[in-house]
């Protein structure tokens, strides 16, 4: 159903994605490949990563407590390196490639901590990444929380409720499940919907479409995509796809927020169709 005009470079995407033998920074790096940066030397920027790493472990000493490591990895990427979160120019799509913010050393949470995680194994520090809502940010066990996208600041309780109202307002509470670590899977999707919100934004239907697809390759019944994907049909005026989709989201989620929304747009969809 998802799969109506056959796409080699998202074919190319879902089995390069589900293949274990790829790490997160290298599918990272696939997907900028495939989107944007059809010439992306993938083994380069793997080479640039392991050198900033190697670099890094050339300075510490022999303590191995982590806060002393936490302390020399926030020095090494964000004093010498510059390494800052792109604060001014949050929601350009480059800040989600990988290979663009290793080049302009600017990022959003998510490439920064993906980022912050890889370099810190170099030195021992195993740090989980965590897709805490609106903001990712990164864990040592349970014990340490750490923002990148501020200069790897730490975090209280505090400090994370302060995150969910700036993005949610007042309606979300913090939960401790929000601190589970997140999967390949789940960091991978995360990307490719900033990418499609943006793309979205700025009228790259056919962009936002392809994100879309590559989000369906990993999660083929994902509500949200299906609607998505039925939206972005509509705006590109091909009605006789976007009715099915626009119906099969609403046989998934008969109770959505969104269920009136979507009854109008497939009225609209009829109408302008003959449908």
């Amino acid at each position: 159903m998802h799969t109506e005009q056959f796409d080699p470079f998202v074919s190319e995407w879902i089995a390069f994605s589900k293949n274990s033998n790829y790490n997160l920074i290298e599918k990272c790096l696939k997907l900028a490949q495939i989107l944007e940066y059809s010439d992306l030397d993938i083994s380069k920027y793997i080479k640039k990563i392991n050198e900033i790493g190697n670099s890094l472990s050339l300075k510490i000493n022999e303590i191995k407590n982590p806060t002393y490591l936490i302390s020399m990895l926030n020095e090494y990427l964000f004093d010498e390196l510059g390494f800052r979160g792109a604060e001014e120019d949050y929601y350009d799509p480059g800040n989600s490639f990988l290979n663009v913010v290793f080049d302009k050393k600017t990022g959003i949470p998510i490439t920064l901590s993906i980022i912050y995680a890889e370099i810190a194994k170099n030195i021992g520090l195993d740090l989980q990444i965590v897709g805490f809502p609106g903001h990712v940010i990164v864990k040592y066990k349970n014990e340490i929380i750490l923002d990148p996208f501020y200069r790897g600041r730490l975090l209280t309780i505090d400090n994370l409720e302060e995150i969910l109202d700036r993005n949610f307002g007042d309606g979300v509470e913090f939960i401790p499940e929000y601190l589970n670590e997140a999967t390949t899977e789940q960091l991978l999707t995360r990307l490719l919907r900033n990418l499609k919100n943006a793309y979205t934004q700025s009228y790259a239907y056919d962009k936002a479409m392809k994100c879309t697809d590559m989000i369906l390759g990993m999660q083929p019944e994902s509500p949200e995509e299906i609607r998505d994907k039925g939206i972005l049909e509509e705006r590109l005026l091909r009605y006789d796809k976007a009715l099915p989709l626009l119906n099969k989201y609403l046989e998934l989620q008969p109770e959505a927020d969104d269920a009136d929304f979507i009854l109008e747009l497939i009225k609209s969809v009829r109408e302008k169709s003959n449908l």
